[in-house]
C-alpha cells in the first residue's frame, strides 16, 4: 500500500509588524529559530524519504504472515536477468515483473516442502557451481561478468547458494512429479504424428522426417515435461490455500 506524506503550507499572508515596533531578534534566538527551520526541512526529507521505501516496498504477495515485497520483486528479476546472462537487464515490464512475482512465491511454497539431506545439499551445491562457471562464458569478459555482479549486489558465494536452492527445489519436482508424467506409447505416437512430423516439414520443405524410432526419446522427453508443468500447476493450486496465498496489485 503507497503512502503518502501530507504537505504543509507556511501561512505567509500576516501583516508586517509596524517599524516602531520591530524589534531585533537575539542572536539566541536567532540560532534557535534557524534550527527549527532546519528540523523542519529535516522532517520533509525524511517523511519524503520514507514515503518513497514505503512504494518501493509495497507489498506484492504474502504468503501467510511471510511478505513480498515490490523491491524483492525487482531483484529477482534482476537476477534472472543477470542468469540468462542478460545484463544490464532491459526494463522491467508488468508482464516480467508478475513473473518474478510468481516465481519468488512458487520458490517459497516448495521451499516449505523440502527434506534434502546432506548428500542432497552437496550434490546441488557440486551442480550449482557448475551453473556459475558456465554463467562466466555467456559474459563477454571477465570484466564483463565482474560488472554484472556488481551491479546485481550479490557475490559469487551468495549467487551459488540461490541456484543451489534452485537445484533442490527442481530435484524435489521431478522425485514429486516425474514418475507420474511418462507418457504412453499411444501419446508418443500421436504427437509424432500431429505435431513433429507437420513441424518437421515447415522447417525442412524438401526433407523426409525421420522415423518414429529414431525421435522416440525426444518426443518422450517433451511430453514428459509437458506434464511435469502440468502437475506442477496442480501441486501449486493445491498448496495456496494451505498457506494463505494472495497477490496484491504493483
Amino acid at each position: 500500500m503507497t503512502r503518502s506524506a501530507n504537505s504543509s503550507k507556511l501561512d505567509g499572508g500576516a501583516m508586517p509588524p509596524k517599524p516602531a515596533q520591530r524589534r531585533c531578534t537575539p542572536p539566541a534566538r536567532k540560532f534557535a529559530a534557524g534550527a527549527l527551520l532546519w528540523v523542519f526541512a529535516a522532517c520533509l526529507s525524511l517523511a519524503s524519504s520514507l514515503s518513497s521505501a514505503q512504494t518501493l516496498d509495497s507489498v506484492s504477495a504474502s504468503i501467510g504472515s511471510f511478505a513480498i515485497t515490490a523491491s524483492d520483486v525487482e531483484k529477482e528479476y534482476q537476477f534472472e536477468s543477470f542468469l540468462d546472462g542478460q545484463w544490464p537487464p532491459a526494463p522491467a515490464t508488468s508482464a516480467t515483473l508478475a513473473s518474478a512475482r510468481e516465481h519468488l512465491t512458487y520458490q517459497d511454497l516448495l521451499t516449505r516442502e523440502e527434506n534434502p539431506g546432506p548428500a542432497e545439499r552437496a550434490e546441488s551445491e557440486k551442480s550449482a557451481a557448475a551453473r556459475m562457471a558456465d554463467l562466466r562464458k555467456e559474459y563477454q569478459s571477465p570484466e564483463a561478468f565482474q560488472r554484472a555482479l556488481s551491479g546485481l549486489g550479490m557475490t559469487e558465494t551468495e549467487i551459488i547458494a540461490r541456484i543451489a536452492q534452485e537445484e533442490l527445489m527442481l530435484r524435489l519436482i521431478d522425485q514429486r512429479l516425474r514418475p507420474a508424467a511418462s507418457p504412453s506409447d499411444d501419446q508418443v505416437a500421436e504427437y509424432y504424428q500431429s505435431t513433429f512430423v507437420p513441424e518437421f516439414r515447415k522447417r525442412n520443405s524438401n526433407g523426409t522426417p525421420p522415423p518414429l524410432s529414431e525421435v522416440d526419446g525426444e518426443i518422450r522427453e517433451i511430453l514428459t515435461e509437458k506434464r511435469v508443468n502440468e502437475l506442477l500447476d496442480q501441486w501449486i493450486e493445491e498448496l495456496k490455500p494451505t498457506t494463505r496465498v494472495r497477490f496484491h496489485s504493483f
